[in-house]
């Protein structure tokens, strides 16, 4: 009897619940999957019997829930299938709903029942689920420019409720554009979680500008605490592009080429893909040759001068780069080895032939000559001459070498030296010449000759001691294959002799020196004498001249 009331005044107390109603109209917010917190909005009053939670389904049916006795404290739960497991009802008379879901987003009901009024207070329930990190699909390897390409598509799964979805490029947001920028924008609703998808494709015209842009989207939903974004990784992608410009250039990129290098000449386009075949053209040619990469040239010859031409397969585009090659020729005459005699002259010529002015000079012994010695040679002028040519900018260089060697017929000096005891006596001879002259010396007696000293290449010195028992004459004879010469000495057995011989020749060249000049100076006399009395009369008196002449003979003699 007791349960039947109660259920009856359950029943009534919904039925009737239209009847007193809150004041408010509250909302919870939830987040899908986790526990809805209901508190029942209405203050609790003092002689409640007991505190009952419904739903109300779209057609306004009233769905139990849970109740709470005030009195007994007991707890009865509705039959409500989709609520069986998952609601708690606290003493304060909060209903819990743990596992969120998107069908919980309904207006709820807290009555209060005392034993004349029953007080409702409604709360509506709003489930937020955040949609998954949008991503772009169907991305494309490469966007080619002059064409609208489809950048891929953003997906954004599972979001409650819908979000937008948003495209941008460098960061800046991308608004449609006709025949430019191509939205398309679609979402789906899943019938069974109620959860939304949304989905964004972007076709898009691109610019060589486009080369380092990246993009991404952002998909915009709202919950419990307002509204939220989530952004993709960012995608970039290849952009191909045509040659707009061909270029040549000549490695390596020194500024001078030379005789001899190796060089390769390089042709490009600006395009993306770069081009990989182009036509080369040599200097004077027409016909191009085809090279996939580059066209070499090894130990490139002068004739190689010209300009250098490539272009694109299709000739349309052409560039163009003059390659000079430098070159430095040198000719020297006489050249080898050279021989010539002391005192001669003789010519050099040394002739540059280059692609440039160019500066030469002479060297002698690694040394730089100011003037060529090649007049009036002596024996110092032989060594090794060497001719060079010099382009410094371009790092050529050239040089060619004779070597001179002067020669002479051999000159010998002698000299004599008495010891302090007058025993013996020391003969020096000093010799020039070249070849190296041979010399010999001759004379009575034991002659003791040193071994001989160098004293330069063209020049040798050397001692002979003798000790004479009587007068004699030394002579000493100096040869090479150029000719001989012969000096002599006379040596006394002692010192004084010697002096006593000097001092008469002396005495005896003085004599002689008076009576020559002497004799000239009569000689002089006559002829200008006869030559003022007598000019008609000369071709006759040819006796007369000859009898002259014999006496001025010997008044020479």
């Amino acid at each position: 009897m007791e349960a039947s009331a109660r259920t009856l005044l359950v029943v009534c107390v919904l039925c009737a619940a239209t009847l007193r109603t809150g004041f408010g109209l509250h909302t919870v917010n939830a987040v899908y999957g986790e526990t809805i917190m209901i508190p029942c909005g209405h203050e609790i009053v003092d002689d409640l019997l007991f505190a009952s939670w419904k739903y109300e389904t779209p057609d306004g049916t009233a769905v139990f829930l849970a109740s709470r006795s005030a009195v007994k404290n007991k707890i009865t739960y509705g039959d409500a299938v989709e609520y069986k497991t998952r609601l708690e009802l606290s003493e304060n008379y909060t209903l819990s709903i743990s596992n969120a879901v998107i069908d919980d987003e309904k207006r709820f009901v807290c009555m209060l029942v005392t034993a004349d009024n029953v007080f409702e207070e409604p709360t509506v329930v709003r489930v937020f689920k955040p949609p998954s990190k949008p991503e772009i699909l169907e991305q494309p390897k490469i966007m080619e420019t002059g064409k609208i390409n489809r950048v891929g598509v953003c997906v954004a799964k599972d979001s409650y409720p819908d979000g937008n979805i948003t495209w941008y490029r460098n960061g800046m947001i991308l608004l449609p554009v006709d025949g430019a920028v191509i939205i398309e924008w679609n979402r789906e609703k899943n019938s069974s979680s109620g959860l939304y998808s949304m989905q964004s494709s972007l076709q898009y015209m691109a610019t060589k500008e486009d080369i380092r842009a990246f993009f991404r989207c952002t998909v915009t939903y709202f919950m419990p605490n307002g509204q939220v974004s989530a952004e993709s990784d960012t995608a970039s992608f290849d952009i191909y592009y045509p040659t707009e410009k061909v270029t040549i250039q000549i490695q390596p990129s020194k500024k001078y080429i030379k005789e001899g290098d190796n060089i390769t000449i390089q042709c490009k386009g600006n395009g993306n893909p770069p081009p990989q075949e182009f036509l080369y053209y040599l200097p004077g040619q027409e016909e191009g040759i085809v090279s996939s990469s580059a066209y070499h040239i090894t130990d490139i010859k002068r004739n190689a001068t010209g300009d250098y031409k490539c272009s694109l397969s299709d000739k349309n585009m052409m560039a163009s780069a003059t390659v000079t090659v430098h070159y430095l020729d040198l000719s020297l005459t006489p050249s080898g080895e050279v021989t010539k005699q002391i005192g001669d002259t003789f010519s050099v010529l040394c002739v540059p032939f280059a692609s440039k002015n160019v500066s030469v000079m002479f060297m002698k012994d690694s040394k730089i000559l100011t003037a060529l010695p090649f007049k009036n040679l002596q024996y110092r002028d032989s060594g090794v001459y060497e001719c060079l040519a010099n382009l410094e900018e371009e790092g050529l260089q050239s040089r060619k070498t004779f070597k001179l060697t002067v020669e002479g017929k051999p000159k010998l000096k002698l000299t004599k030296n008495t010891s302090s005891d007058g025993k013996t006596k020391t003969i020096s001879y000093e010799v020039e010449g070249f070849p190296k002259p041979e010399v010999s010396c001759s004379g009575t007696g034991n002659l003791n000759k040193t071994e001989e000293t160098v004293i330069s290449n063209i020049r040798y010195s050397a001692k002979i001691i003798i000790s004479p028992e009587e007068n004699t004459t030394v002579i000493c004879v100096a040869e090479n294959r150029l000719g001989k010469e012969v000096r002599s000495l006379n040596v006394s057995a002692n010192d004084s002799s010697d002096h006593a011989k000097l001092i008469v020749g002396i005495v005896v060249g003085l004599l002689l020196a008076a009576l020559i000049a002497g004799a000239a100076y009569c000689i002089y006399s006559r002829k200008s004498s006869s030559a003022t009395k007598h000019v008609g009369k000369e071709l006759g008196n040819t006796e007369e001249n000859k009898k002259l002449e014999e006496n001025n003979h010997k008044s020479d003699a």
